[in-house]
């Protein structure tokens, strides 16, 4: 990097860092201060700006707000109030913001329920949630249908968008209540400290854990992402990820809505409408998540997909191989990447656009951040301590779990971790007695590592780097390489285990046409990885499964292996002695099941 660029790199961030530890920093200042109050504000202020785009619907500030008294009006009469809880299923539109928002104006708190969810893990998500009442999307009656009779304790049903057997005419309720400014004392003892939003973690390696969001942490969410954006009222965001996470819940609401601005919603992503919906709705900002430009990048060209007035997107999990291409095919001026989990306390961003960069944290800033990177032993997925029994950070380039230092200190926010409705839950994600005696850090369960200048980059998740003939295999580096070779639309790289061998092999399912050329992608394999990194098995699927918020799906994958009798997919084995990739039958793996084969 030039000394032009890296003065101009440190020019933008600073004057981004610093608007955002300041929005930061005024949500401390007045701790009765809520969303609802900032709504509420516009409501007044701002009457005509319209809050929300919704197909062929728009709601102005003074009818977002109106709609929501209602719903503050219904929660109170319900008993509804601080530590009291709400249970939320419905798709994206624009009554749900003014569901919750109403909750949280009643002074109670939101849990917001993933739409895929049925059966069991519904049941899990609706209990641990506390809440008596759900308010239900009539589209949503079939998933709570499978789920009720194996409730612990009934739930009142209140129904809205059509008619559901069982449940309340929740729509006609609202239409009885008032829609009028609430009274002054309506939320009286209501602070930043108590919940907000449950956010649920999307659970692809088991049941979902529901996060606390208390009003700071909401506020400095929803504050830190509009301040590093510089939006406007005359911002508008683009929103077609789910409501019910925080990336497209809170990140992406809350960087135009606390502001003035507008956001669109989306009901589900469509790649084939994302660029009408986008330029139509003359969008301004976007909210990405990596697979989503994945996605884009796949489809054939759109006449709209140059002819938009997109001036920045916002998202994480933008890899550095498709990152300059999304950029230049859909002419994006500026990448907002970021790192940071919706239950954590480690909040990273790339201010400056650094290609597959998460975020950066410079000598002078470093005592305003709470993150460090410490030395980790893969094989058994635990930080090293030293002789001293204290961690070890990381040297620049040498990757490690990436740690947040638990605190509540206003003059490091960040460092907040209000943890999950479960007690036990929260614990396992402390690491004490890191540097010193006494000191508590969050456990992040991502292995980064950190350049000379300040950059943090993300490697993998713990767990999905394995160890293979001695060397430690970053699934998502050997991703990368497999998704540039032509025709790899996607690409989901695991660990697996074979008989007789140490450690995990890998192995690469990716989507691809039937016919895709296994010599040549070998080939581009042996240049771009290390032997020990090449995976040993591809299996061909025809799409790639993943969770309501686009995350690849791995636990199913790992538990298949690459036995040819239980999976109907095309498998390929890397041969070492035929140097090719040939087609694993029964025959051929019962060889390599029983050591007849050397890997």
């Amino acid at each position: 990097m030039g000394l032009v660029k890296r003065v101009s790199n440190e020019i933008t961030y600073l004057r981004a860092a610093l608007r955002s530890l300041k929005r930061i920093g005024a949500v401390y200042e007045n701790r009765t201060r809520t969303f609802a109050d900032i709504i509420e504000g516009f409501a007044a202020s701002k009457p005509d700006n319209v809050a929300i785009l919704d197909g062929g619907r728009q709601f102005t500030y003074r009818e977002l707000d109106a709609l929501a008294n209602r719903y503050a009006r219904w929660a109170k009469e319900q008993g509804i109030g601080p530590d009291q809880s709400v249970a939320l299923l419905m798709e994206n539109r624009a009554e749900y913001i003014a569901a919750w928002l109403g909750i949280i104006k009643a002074g109670g708190a939101a849990a917001l329920i993933n739409t895929n969810l049925t059966g069991g893990p519904l049941v899990h998500s609706l209990s641990i949630s506390n809440a008596d009442h759900l308010i239900l999307g009539a589209e949503l009656a079939d998933s709570y249908a499978s789920a009720v009779d194996q409730l612990e304790r009934p739930m009142t049903v209140w129904a809205t968008g059509g008619q559901v057997q069982g449940a309340h005419d929740l729509d006609a309720i609202l239409a009885d209540r008032s829609a009028e400014s609430l009274p002054a004392d309506f939320r009286s003892g209501l602070t930043i400290d108590h919940t907000a939003l449950y956010i649920y973690t999307s659970g692809t390696t088991g049941n979902p854990k529901a996060a606390k969001i208390p009003h700071a942490r909401l506020l400095v969410m929803m504050g830190g992402f509009s301040a590093a954006a510089n939006a406007t009222e005359k911002d508008r965001m683009y929103v077609c990820l789910p409501l019910y996470h925080s990336a497209g819940g809170v990140c992406a609401v809350g960087t135009v809505l606390t502001v003035g601005g507008s956001i669109i919603i989306k009901r589900k992503f469509s790649a084939r409408e994302f660029w009408d919906d986008v330029a139509d709705n003359k969008a301004t900002l976007f909210q990405y998540i990596g697979e989503l430009c994945r996605y884009l990048l796949n489809t054939d060209v759109h006449p709209k997909e140059r002819k938009h007035k997109l001036r920045m997107v916002i998202g994480n999990g933008l890899r550095p191989e498709i990152w300059p291409a999304f950029q230049k095919r859909f002419k994006i001026p500026n990448v907002l990447e970021f790192y940071g989990a919706t239950e954590g306390n480690v909040a990273l961003m790339n201010y400056d656009g650094t290609v597959g960069s998460i975020g950066r944290v410079p000598g002078w800033a470093k005592s305003k951040f709470n993150v460090e990177i410490v030395r980790f032993d893969v094989e058994n997925e635990t930080p090293i301590r030293g002789a001293d029994g204290f961690c070890q950070v990381c040297a620049p380039g040498e990757v490690g779990e990436a740690l947040g230092k638990i605190s509540n200190d206003p003059k490091t926010p960040t460092g907040r971790f209000d943890g999950y409705a479960k007690k036990e839950e929260t614990e396992k994600k402390i690491l004490r007695d890191v540097f010193e005696k006494g000191d508590a850090w969050f456990r992040t369960g991502d292995l980064l590592k950190q350049d000379k200048l300040g950059y943090f980059y993300f490697v993998d998740r713990i767990g999905d780097t394995f160890r293979w003939k001695g060397e430690n295999v970053a699934t998502s580096e050997v991703a990368e390489a497999i998704s540039v070779f032509p025709g790899v639309k996607e690409a989901n790289v695991y660990g697996v285990h074979v008989p007789g061998a140490d450690g995990r092999a890998g192995m690469a399912s990716i989507v691809a046409p039937s016919d895709i050329d296994m010599a040549k992608l070998r080939a581009h394999l042996e240049k771009e990885l290390a032997a020990y990194a090449q995976p040993l098995f591809v299996r061909l699927q025809p799409e790639m499964e993943i969770t309501g918020t686009f995350k690849h799906r791995k636990v199913d994958l790992v538990k298949e292996g690459f036995d040819p009798s239980a999976i109907a997919d095309p498998i390929y084995f890397n041969d070492p002695a035929a140097k090719a990739f040939v087609p694993l039958d029964q025959e051929l793996f019962d060889k390599i099941a029983g050591g007849g084969v050397r890997v």
